[in-house]
């Protein structure tokens, strides 16, 4: 039973009793029974917004998760570098190892990732400058 059906009863059953309001008993119960059916209207009304907003919420919370598929559904990383397009999608769950290295021309500190460095050569993205890797020497120590 809702909270206004049971203030209603409870409403019905203070006017069974024929309590006269002319005493302070009766002004006290009356006025109690007047409360308990404010209550329960504005607790009916709160639940309501709330049901509404929970709604809400849920419908707010699908939309992200479908845009979160969509956004991460790209070829993963291979859409956002061209020069990756030879990879096996297999890796994309895999955190690619990253290196920092400095330009010796600007001073410019550049993170690469290790299928950058095994090109080989990159343009410094600051200056153009172009930058080679050389493992020759890692090569001679394995």
């Amino acid at each position: 039973m809702e909270l206004s059906n049971r203030a209603a009863y409870l409403k019905g059953l203070i006017d069974g009793l024929k309590l006269s309001e002319e005493t302070d008993e009766g002004k006290i119960i009356r006025a109690m029974a007047d409360l308990i059916s404010d209550m329960a209207a504005a607790i009916e009304d709160v639940s309501d917004e709330v049901d509404t907003a929970v709604d809400v919420i849920e419908e707010i919370g699908d939309e992200l998760a479908d845009l979160e598929n969509d956004l991460y559904d790209l070829d993963d990383e291979d859409d956002w570098d061209d020069e990756d397009d030879d990879e096996d999608d297999d890796d994309d769950f895999e955190e690619e190892v990253m290196y920092e290295c400095v330009c010796p021309n600007c001073g410019d500190q550049i993170m690469l990732g290790e299928s950058v460095v095994e090109e080989g050569c990159i343009d410094c993205p600051n200056c153009g400058e172009k930058l080679e890797f050389d493992f020759s020497e890692l090569d001679e120590l394995e």
